[in-house]
């Protein structure tokens, strides 16, 4: 069975989404952003490995959970292992399904990143874009710089471009 490298799991996050959220933090970055919230999880040989199973059963064990999000790392460099996980989550939970990516929804539905597309399909809400420290913003809702998107994944797969969410839960 695949396992994912994690750099960590927070079970009672308020800050990764709305609601009450598992999130599960992937081990591995290629973008290395300047003053990035979470640099422990840029090393893809760090963190630890847990298998689908462990995890899902985790989210399950919280019925209190009103999504899962995915953040990192990148989680998008893990996508082939995460799909089970996160399609599993979507068919017996109905949990809400957001990650976070320093790739642009543009780029992940290019082909050039394996199993990044199938991944979208799974997930609700996309935060995309790289975190860029000059602006970098305290007022933004689940975002830390203005240049990122917060992106209704469906409707963007719909009409094969970005659509900014409307969900006035994450903006």
């Amino acid at each position: 069975m695949a396992k994912i490298r994690i750099s960590g799991i927070c079970n009672d996050s308020i800050v990764d989404g709305p609601g009450l959220r598992l999130t599960l933090f992937t081990q591995g970055c290629p973008h290395h952003c300047l003053g990035c919230h979470n640099p422990q999880t840029h090393d893809f040989k760090g963190g630890t490995k847990v298998s689908v199973k462990e995890v899902f059963k985790q989210i399950k064990e919280n019925p209190l959970l009103s999504g899962v999000t995915l953040s990192g790392g990148e989680p998008f460099m893990q996508a082939k292992t995460l799909l089970p996980l996160v399609k599993k989550i979507k068919s017996d939970l109905g949990l809400e399904i957001a990650a976070y990516s320093g790739f642009t929804f543009e780029q992940l539905i290019s082909g050039k990143i394996k199993y990044a597309k199938e991944l979208l399909e799974q997930i609700d809400i996309l935060i995309d874009g790289r975190f860029v420290l000059a602006q970098k913003s305290l007022n933004l809702k689940f975002k830390g710089s203005k240049n990122q998107r917060t992106l209704d994944v469906p409707a963007s797969l719909a009409k094969n471009q970005a659509v900014l969410s409307k969900d006035k839960r994450w903006i």
